[in-house]
C-alpha cells in the first residue's frame, strides 16, 4: 500500500496535508451554513458554488494524493466542477448588479470594452461593444459553453482512455490527448474573456462588495489549478523533473501538483471565507463614480 510505502517524514507530510484538506471542507460547510442563513435566496447557491471550487479541488487532490490510480479521475472531477464555477462567478457578478434590467439600466448606452486578457489584452483597436440583452447573452454563452463542453470532452476522454486510446500526457500528433487539450484551451480562454469583459466594466460599481478582491480568488485558482498544473506535468513528461523510485517522473510531478495544490486551496479556502462573509445588501443608487474613465455619466 501507499502509507506502507513511505518513511515518516512522508506520512507526517501526508497527515499534514490531509488535515488541511479537512480543515478546508470545515471550513466550506461553516461558511456554507451563514451563507445560507443571510444572504439573500437569488445569490445563494451562486455564492456558495464559487466557494465550493478551493475545497472540491483541495479534495480531488487529497484522494489522488493518497490512490494515485485515481488522479485521471479526480482531476477530470476538479475540471468539471470549475468548469461549472466559471459560469457561476459570471452570473455573480450580474446579480451583484441587481440582475440583467438593473445592470442595463444603469449602463443604458454604455459600452464593454473587449480588448481584454486573456485572449485580445494586445488587441487594442478592438471596438467597444455596446451594452444590451444581445451581447449580455453572448457573454453568458461564452461561459455557459465551458460548462456544457468541458463535461462532454471529459467523459470522451474517459472513454477512449477505457479503450486504450488516451493517453494524459502523450501529447503526439497523432494521439487525441493533444486535440482534446488543444480544443480545451479555446474553451476555457473563451470563457475567462467573457468574465474577463464583464469584471471590467461592474468592478468600480461593485467595490463597495468586495468584487476586485474576489476575482482575484477567482484568477489565483485557475492559474494554480490550470496553469501550475500543466507546466509541472510537461516538465515531468520531458524528465525535468527526475524519477524518485518506486515513482516515475509523471508520478512524482502528479504528486507535486496534488500537495501543492492542497496548500494554496486550503489557503484560497481561508481567506475566501473573509471576504464573502459579509451581509449582501440591494445595489447602491447608481452614481458617476461607477462609470469607467472616458464615459459620461448616465442618469436613469
Amino acid at each position: 500500500s501507499l502509507s506502507a510505502g513511505l518513511d515518516l517524514p512522508g506520512r507526517f507530510l501526508f497527515a499534514t496535508l490531509t488535515l488541511m484538506t479537512l480543515i478546508a471542507i470545515l471550513v466550506f460547510i461553516e461558511e456554507a451554513v451563514y451563507i445560507y442563513r443571510k444572504i439573500p435566496s437569488s445569490k445563494r447557491s451562486i455564492i456558495i458554488w464559487i466557494n465550493a471550487a478551493a475545497p472540491v479541488i483541495s479534495t480531488t487532490s487529497c484522494i489522488g494524493m493518497w490512490i494515485p490510480r485515481s488522479t485521471m479521475f479526480t482531476d477530470f472531477t476538479a475540471a468539471i466542477f470549475f468548469a461549472i464555477v466559471i459560469h457561476k462567478f459570471l452570473m455573480m457578478m450580474i446579480k451583484e448588479c441587481g440582475g440583467q434590467k438593473l445592470l442595463l439600466r444603469h449602463f443604458e448606452n454604455g459600452r464593454f470594452t473587449i480588448s481584454t486578457g486573456p485572449c485580445c489584452c494586445c488587441c487594442l483597436c478592438l471596438p467597444r461593444v455596446p451594452i444590451t440583452r444581445q451581447t449580455l447573452f453572448w457573454l453568458k454563452m461564452g461561459t455557459f459553453q465551458f460548462a456544457v463542453f468541458r463535461p462532454v470532452l471529459i467523459f470522451l476522454s474517459v472513454v477512449l482512455w477505457s479503450n486504450g486510446n488516451y493517453v494524459l500526457y502523450n501529447l503526439s500528433p497523432k494521439g487525441p490527448a493533444l486535440w482534446i487539450s488543444c480544443f480545451v484551451g479555446v474553451l476555457t480562454l473563451t470563457a475567462l474573456w467573457a468574465v474577463g469583459i464583464m469584471f471590467r466594466k461592474v468592478r468600480i460599481l461593485l467595490t463597495s462588495k468586495n468584487i476586485i478582491p474576489k476575482f482575484a480568488l477567482y484568477q489565483f485558482i485557475v492559474i494554480l489549478n490550470q496553469l501550475q498544473t500543466t507546466i509541472i506535468n510537461i516538465l515531468a513528461t520531458q524528465r525535468i523533473i527526475p524519477c524518485a523510485p518506486p515513482l516515475s517522473s509523471t508520478a512524482r510531478g502528479s504528486y507535486i501538483a496534488q500537495q501543492l495544490l492542497i496548500m494554496e486551496m486550503f489557503l484560497i479556502t481561508v481567506i475566501s471565507r473573509v471576504f464573502y462573509r459579509r451581509k449582501y445588501h440591494d445595489l447602491e443608487p447608481p452614481e458617476c463614480t461607477t462609470e469607467e474613465p472616458g464615459e459620461k455619466k448616465q442618469t436613469p
